[in-house]
């Protein structure tokens, strides 16, 4: 399980294990929160394509897949 610090969320960069549509390499570009400031979601953008998707921050633990940094 990766630790991940919500505050720490913000333009973190993540390595998917299974490529999505030939794309490993991610930024967290943006943070959603809820009206008590509570992280809903994030949105991740591809760093070769530029495209954007949105994700449940929690996904992000998945250390089966997803890894912290670029490798």
């Amino acid at each position: 399980m990766n630790q991940v610090h919500p505050n720490k969320l913000a333009l973190s960069k993540w390595t998917a294990r299974q490529p999505l549509n030939r794309e490993k390499h991610f930024l967290v570009t943006k943070i959603m929160r809820d009206e008590q400031g509570r992280i809903t979601d994030c949105q991740l953008e591809a760093v070769i394509s530029k495209k954007i998707y949105h994700i449940d921050w929690h996904q992000l633990k998945d250390s089966e897949s997803w890894q912290q940094g670029w490798h």
